[in-house]
């Protein structure tokens, strides 16, 4: 049991948990585990694993619970001393209860989902566009408009002149959108954000390898793909109609770092590939599906690693970037976070995470002194 949750005795990175607005600090002694996995292309979800017992006859101190129940708001931070870090904002989806063969305690898992829950509760046939085309950015604020959610940043264009049938749920089909565009598409807090990689956003505390005592990371492993286009090439129709013409598009996302990757291969010649006609309605869209393409393809190299919650001290959240040092001059600077893993248990607090990086160099300026004062 995590004793160490209790409000009473909260040690540094415990783990807060709010049901429909209030702490549910009686139930902290029963509470095993917490997970919470955040991206910034999907919905993020929490799930949160009690051990249940039996109080009367028809009372079990878990799932009898008025709080536990689907559709009741759920926030999940992690507190550091008298400061607290948001994590997660959303709804209660599932609860399931399992029931051991021998007598004793039953195990209650929780699973949340964030906001996005609310736009896919129904199936919507619609054809945007049909009387006026539309942009992605344009069926994005009219959605949210309609269940009363804002946006977190003003959503991005996207294609223009669309004429585009949906016929799925709301956030599914704005998660196709996104994949069209190479956008994000996430929520913070009860606020979405839809619009291509925050990459000059400023940096969330610098992550650190190899700082003896103040290193926070306590694994990273990097892989740099050369072996992904510099530029993609699409076709546009000639004014006479018998012929094409090609179109060569390179990434236009801010670097990480002082060095685009494509420098790696500059000297082999050009390294582009040819995008597929099929599907592309307009020169626009076809421009604007070579530009996400080749964005994509730009983030060649990628890593993962493991953080100690309590001596890095924050929360990391995908979505934004976040400084690396210790790791040197070639790959540490600037990493665009798109996955994270928060975890509470017995063994403490631990955040797994994946990052991106689309240049060599470190670029982090006076905050790459972070290292260099600790060393």
């Amino acid at each position: 049991m995590l004793n160490w949750l209790d409000d009473l005795i909260r040690a540094p990175a415990s783990c807060i948990v709010r049901i429909a607005g209030g702490e549910i600090s009686n139930l902290y002694p029963q509470l095993v585990e917490v997970s919470a996995l955040l991206s910034c292309s999907e919905a993020s979800e929490v799930t949160l694993v009690f051990e249940t017992r039996r109080q009367s006859e028809d009372r079990w101190s878990i799932h009898d619970d008025i709080r536990i129940r689907p559709w009741q708001p759920i926030y999940l931070a992690a507190s550091f001393g008298s400061r607290e870090e948001e994590i997660f904002q959303g709804f209660i989806r599932q609860v399931k209860v399992e029931f051991p063969e021998q007598k004793g305690a039953a195990k209650v898992t929780v699973t949340c989902q964030d906001n996005s829950l609310l736009l896919d509760r129904t199936q919507r046939e619609q054809r945007w566009g049909d009387d006026v085309p539309v942009t992605d950015g344009e069926i994005a604020r009219r959605i949210l408009s309609e269940v009363g959610l804002d946006f977190l940043d003003l959503p991005g264009i996207g294609m223009s002149d669309l004429v585009v049938q949906q016929n799925e749920t709301d956030i599914r089909f704005l998660a196709k959108r996104a994949q069209e565009n190479a956008y994000d598409l996430f929520f913070r807090g009860a606020r979405l954000y839809f619009g291509p990689p925050r990459f000059d956003r400023s940096p969330q505390p610098t992550i650190l390898v190899y700082a003896g005592t103040a290193t926070s990371c306590i694994r990273f492993d990097l892989d740099d793909d050369g072996h992904h286009p510099d530029a993609v090439i699409y076709e546009i129709a000639t004014d006479s109609g018998d012929s094409t013409n090609p179109v060569t598009v390179t990434p236009n996302l801010p670097l990480l770092g002082s060095e685009p990757v494509s420098s790696a291969s500059a000297s082999q010649g050009q390294f582009a590939w040819r995008m597929s006609r099929e599907g592309v309605n307009s020169p626009a869209q076809a421009e604007a599906r070579a530009q996400a393409q080749v964005n994509t393809e730009s983030l060649k190299i990628k890593a993962n690693g493991e953080l100690d919650g309590v001596i890095y001290g924050h929360v990391l959240l995908p979505g934004d970037p976040v400084g690396i040092d210790g790791i040197g001059s070639r790959y540490g600077g600037r990493w665009y976070v798109t996955k994270v893993e928060h975890k509470f248990d017995m063994g403490g607090y631990r955040q797994t995470f994946e990052v991106a990086r689309n240049a060599y160099g470190d670029d982090l300026g006076m905050l790459g002194s972070v290292l260099a004062a600790v060393l």
